[in-house]
């Protein structure tokens, strides 16, 4: 390797742990002074060597030409609506059919966590690199909003750790926390811009801009919370192992997951959510 091609994968590895620290395990060992800096060497030196960039190189995030309409993405696997219950009466009948359809009397373990009110995304990886991105649409078919995904900081362009599948899509959940919807409002009553009424539309009108320039303005972020295609790789058999499975490989998710052993645990921990849920979170999932 060319020392200027040694000297752009290490910048590149060092920008993207910084930003797994961040994102991910929100434990950041630089100041932002000091990611910027590193990150206009990478600017400087992949405009000195135009032909040495690569896709997944944080510096591509931003560069994709406005659209003039969206295409569509046929889903492999389809993105299927959850289901809902909605008092304790009715969360206990579900786990009764649950158990009923195991043939067992066993307390079943659930893994709970907070639903997001954002918009739910699928984003696929070929070879730990980001191809792919769509809206769930209706279930079947979505919207390509890859050059938008791509600039949000959150997610990965390139999953980091080992024995990553040769293909894998995950499902996730794009919002906007309460801080971040304050701030667009604020400039767009400055400008005399639109202002959303929640969170949850603001962050849909962000991601699916025709100009991924405006959605790259926007401080949207994400987390991960299942999958769809897995192709050449292997996946823990329960949700929780999972969640931590695709933290380990940079995708950022939930840390607001516990797991309930009993029905009168869960129940619990819906009760105690509600008095501490973010204005970005709805209520409780449980899998």
């Amino acid at each position: 390797m060319e020392p200027i091609e040694q000297q752009l994968t290490e910048l590149r590895t060092t920008l993207r742990h910084h930003e797994y620290l961040y994102h991910v395990m929100d434990a950041p060992e630089v100041p932002d002074a000091e990611y910027d800096r590193l990150m206009r060497k990478l600017r400087e030196l992949e405009s000195q060597h135009p032909e040495l960039i690569t896709p997944d190189s944080p510096t591509q995030r931003v560069g994709a030409a406005p659209l003039t309409a969206f295409s569509q993405i046929r889903h492999e696997v389809p993105m299927l609506s959850l289901d809902n219950v909605f008092d304790e009466e009715s969360f206990l009948a579900f786990n009764k059919r649950v158990q009923d359809r195991l043939k067992s009397t066993d307390h079943l373990t659930y893994c709970c966590e907070l639903k997001l009110d954002g918009l739910a995304v699928s984003i696929l990886y070929e070879n730990g690199v980001l191809v792919q991105a769509a809206t769930r649409g209706d279930g079947t078919t979505g919207e390509d909003i890859t050059s938008n995904v791509r600039t949000i900081r959150a997610i990965p362009l390139k999953l980091h750790g080992e024995n990553i599948p040769a293909r894998l899509e995950v499902r996730g959940e794009v919002f906007l926390p309460q801080a971040g919807f304050e701030k667009i409002n604020e400039e767009a009553r400055r400008t005399g811009g639109k202002v959303f009424a929640n969170p949850r539309n603001a962050a849909a009108g962000s991601l699916r801009q025709l100009d991924p320039r405006i959605t790259a303005k926007r401080p949207l972020t994400f987390f991960c919370y299942g999958v769809g295609v897995l192709e050449g790789g292997e996946l823990p058999a329960s949700h929780s192992a999972r969640l931590l499975q695709f933290k380990a490989w940079g995708l950022p998710v939930s840390d607001r997951v516990t797991l309930c052993h009993t029905p009168r645990k869960c129940l619990l921990t819906i009760v105690k959510s509600r008095k501490s849920v973010p204005t970005w979170a709805l209520t409780l999932m449980a899998w």
